[in-house]
């Protein structure tokens, strides 16, 4: 199934002046739960039932915010790897730059090889609103 996406007109913010141009936005299709996933999981295999996969799962929640809190990229093989990232005000000099001139963070999805792929071979359909 190809990528839904809908248009948007948007200003060019640095020249107001400039004509407004149209750009895609991705338009979500539906959500998958993490139940949903462990029951697809757990359908694949023949070993472990979907409540031991969303227990796995819930863990594995648990520790990925443990680690990216301690400063830490986790990373998941081929899947991809997680890392916080900060966004901050300038100061003139580093020794006139503190903490409370950040502000804030966000975590950071870099894809493995195997979600990349998937990009490389997306299709897209335009939907209305």
């Amino acid at each position: 199934m190809p990528v839904q996406y809908t248009l948007t007109q948007k200003g060019n913010p640095s020249n107001p002046e400039a004509p407004k141009k149209f750009y895609a936005n991705a338009k979500a299709s539906g959500e998958v739960s993490f139940k949903s996933l462990s029951k697809e999981i757990a359908g694949s295999s023949t070993t472990v039932s979907d409540t031991d996969v969303l227990a796995v799962l819930n863990e594995l929640n648990k520790l990925l915010g443990k680690h990216l809190s301690e400063g830490k990229i986790v990373r998941f093989g081929d899947f991809g790897s997680f890392q916080i990232t900060l966004s901050s005000e300038g100061a003139e000099t580093e020794e006139k730059f503190n903490s409370s001139l950040i502000k804030g963070g966000k975590i950071a999805f870099r894809p493995g090889s195997d979600l990349k792929e998937v990009l490389a071979v997306l299709k897209y359909e335009k939907v209305s609103k």
